[in-house]
């Protein structure tokens, strides 16, 4: 192992100028990625995870490292040619974690500083994950796969080499993966006075063909110990085929590691209810739930449910906040969340009885998770538009925020990056819209600019100040573009009725929404009217393509990464159903087919495109599946329009192998230069 190194000293391959740099995708691939926090037991030391990458490996590495909570060196616990993950502090100071070394995943422990480490158990299955530690020391728990169904070798197993498969029902795929014959199950295991896993992990849902955690992209946030390990609780939406696929109804589940009894702590409450979080006393559960059926961009509120009585209540009722990340504080008398405000994420508490919510941090940041350090002390993983994840310790009675590392000083200390405004545009309905624009490095308010609109996608996902590894807007900008990014109808943060406005109105006020921010920071004698381009994806992807034939001549461009061309077609080929049937208020086919495909749907306006277009997809992105690209691209195409197809077999709704993203961006980077002609050339 290498000695024990300062974080600002290990961000990888150095630049080499004396002069600042420009922001560039291979750059972004050299910044440090800030993973997993953990606070230490006595509330002196954050462990936490940064994972670096290898552009010409095309593969990262996870390392760990700690700081202490009052400030000081960072060290360097681990150097290994493995990724170190998932990490828990046990009751006895020391620091536990999973690797595969060969072996499949393995736990590990060793000391704070590093020293000492050693493998502490056999674990046998590969698909091991999630693994968390009881804080009396005395349980595990952990999640594998489990056989749950017969697979077709099973039921033809004359024919061990056909390659197909073969489905009776819906949700037969989800997000990037295909049902198979398997299921994620919850185990708890005991652990010695040693620390040592002990006996057999005992599956807590055996007979049951569910996955916990929900898949495919929830993690160990919905699995959680009682303080004293006899208890545990997990998040699994118990539906199956078609079920599932149009209902957002996770529980809650308890299950008593004594007599091994499980019951349903949400039963009767039909969202999404995700995130058990135990109080310190372990007579409580709190959770996240979603009120309304099918809507999985519903506020979420904090219940709290009262194990003795077996009442809960929303104790965030009433208010217009979403809440993230619960934490309760070492006296039970506090909540502490994050949640979406006005394009930033702040930290809030709430008491745990209900009663007043207060706003604990301002400023334009996002606070995107944290863990506590004490009464009063949050330890957070904070960003901006212009800088990655960094770890920093804020007051929790004065929002005072102090920075505890500097993951990527070297290389975003030598980097150029523009400023960020937070203005204001009015709507054509007369309502006031947060837009953020963002400028290139060395702006000249006296020389002219290309702008890029871009709209966001979930359609509720919002813009705020997080740094993004995918549409990142200081790339954008330093390529000498002005981004015009607006927190259009639908985007969390400015109270229900925004949020909600969107649901049965894709074509409608949150399009003009679109214009009206492009429209009024187009008044500005800087940017240049005759080169503006309109760039996003999935429900940004959907905005780009039905711009493309309502846009009236103010673009001159358009890239639209994975979006929803055909709402007919799309339909019966998404997966969540749910989300289509709340959407677009039902089914194309219904007797009173609802307005979105008639219309709001793109391809019902494609006789009006006129202007190139870059389109991108996924092989692998079930959300949005591969032919609403392949039609788009077609259709252009086969109208004599100027246009591109990029595709990547083996992604999904995102891009994230690090040379495709790489690709991505040249190939983005490249049209924009092609066709605003932003320097008469296109770009490298």
């Amino acid at each position: 192992m290498k000695k024990p190194l300062l974080l600002a000293a290990l961000a990888g391959a150095t630049l080499s100028a004396s002069a600042q740099q420009t922001l560039t995708p291979e750059l972004l691939w050299k910044l440090g990625r800030l993973g997993e926090l953990q606070v230490s037991p006595d509330r002196k030391t954050v462990a936490f995870t940064v994972t670096r990458y290898d552009l010409g490996a095309n593969r990262g590495n996870t390392d760990i490292y700690t700081v202490p909570v009052a400030g000081g060196a960072v060290k360097q616990l681990t150097s290994t040619p493995f990724s170190e993950n998932t990490l828990n502090w046990r009751p006895d100071g020391k620091l536990t974690f999973l690797a595969d070394e060969g072996q499949g995943p393995q736990l590990y422990a060793m000391n704070a500083d590093g020293a000492g480490k050693q493998k502490i158990s056999e674990f046998t299955d590969a698909s091991l994950s999630n693994l968390k530690y009881a804080g009396s020391g005395k349980f595990i728990l952990y999640t594998q796969d489990v056989k749950v169904r017969k697979s077709l070798h099973d039921l033809y197993p004359d024919l061990p080499k056909a390659d197909a498969r073969l489905y009776d029902d819906l949700f037969y795929r989800h997000w990037t993966q295909w049902e198979d014959d398997k299921a994620s199950h919850v185990f708890f295991q005991p652990v010695g006075d040693d620390g040592k896993p002990t006996g057999y992990g005992k599956d807590v849902q055996q007979g049951e063909a569910f996955d916990a955690p929900v898949q495919p992209l929830a993690g160990s946030e919905q699995l959680a110990f009682s303080p004293d390990g006899y208890w545990l609780a997990y998040t699994s939406r118990k539906l199956s085929g078609k079920a599932e696929a149009v209902s957002t109804n996770s529980d809650i589940y308890l299950y008593s590691v004594r007599d091994g009894k499980t019951v349903n702590l949400s039963q009767g409450m039909e969202g999404y209810d995700i995130e058990p979080a135990f109080s310190p006393d372990g007579a409580k559960v709190a959770w996240l739930s979603m009120a309304t059926p099918g809507f999985e961009s519903d506020r979420n509120g904090i219940i709290v449910h009262d194990l003795k009585t077996g009442k809960h209540e929303d104790i965030t009722k009433g208010s217009e906040l979403s809440a993230g990340n619960v934490r309760w504080s070492p006296d039970g008398k506090t909540i502490y969340f994050v949640a979406v405000v006005e394009g930033t994420e702040q930290l809030f508490s709430v008491p745990s009885k209900g009663g007043k919510i207060k706003q604990l941090t301002q400023g334009l940041q996002n606070y995107n998770s944290f863990e506590l350090a004490g009464p009063d002390v949050a330890i957070c993983n904070r960003t901006t538009m212009q800088s990655p994840a960094e770890v920093v310790r804020v007051s929790l009675k004065n929002g005072q925020e102090t920075a505890l590392t500097t993951i990527n000083q070297d290389v975003m200390g030598q980097v150029k990056v523009g400023k960020v405004e937070n203005r204001r545009v009015t709507t054509t309905d007369g309502k006031q819209m947060q837009v953020y624009v963002i400028y290139p490095p060395d702006f000249d308010a006296s020389k002219k600019y290309p702008a890029l609109l871009y709209c966001q996608g979930g359609p509720q996902s919002p813009i705020t100040q997080a740094f993004s590894y995918r549409w990142n807007f200081a790339l954008m900008a330093a390529q000498g573009y002005i981004v015009v990014a607006p927190n259009r109808r639908g985007l969390p943060g400015f109270g229900r009725e925004w949020n909600d406005a969107i649901s049965g109105d894709w074509g409608g006020q949150p399009i003009r929404d679109y214009l009206s921010a492009i429209d009024k920071v187009s008044e500005e004698p800087y940017v240049d009217k005759d080169r503006r381009g309109c760039v996003g994806a999935s429900y940004g992807g959907f905005s780009v393509y039905y711009l493309a034939g309502h846009h009236q001549g103010r673009f001159k461009t358009f890239i639209a990464h994975a979006g929803l061309y055909d709402l007919t077609s799309w339909y019966p080929t998404t997966e969540e159903m749910f989300f289509a049937n709340y959407e677009f208020k039902g089914a194309p086919w219904d007797k009173t087919a609802p307005k979105s495909y008639q219309e709001f749907s793109p391809a019902n306006f494609v006789g009006q495109w006129d202007t190139p277009i870059l389109v991108i997809h996924g092989g692998k992105d079930f959300r949005v599946p591969e032919g609403q690209g392949m039609e788009a691209f077609g259709a252009a195409q086969l109208r004599g329009i100027p246009s591109r197809f990029l595709y990547f077999p083996n992604e999904g709704h995102w891009i994230q192998k690090p040379q495709n993203s790489v690709l991505w961006n040249r190939v983005f980077f490249d049209w924009l230069g092609r066709t605003l002609k932003t320097d008469g050339q296109a770009a490298k």
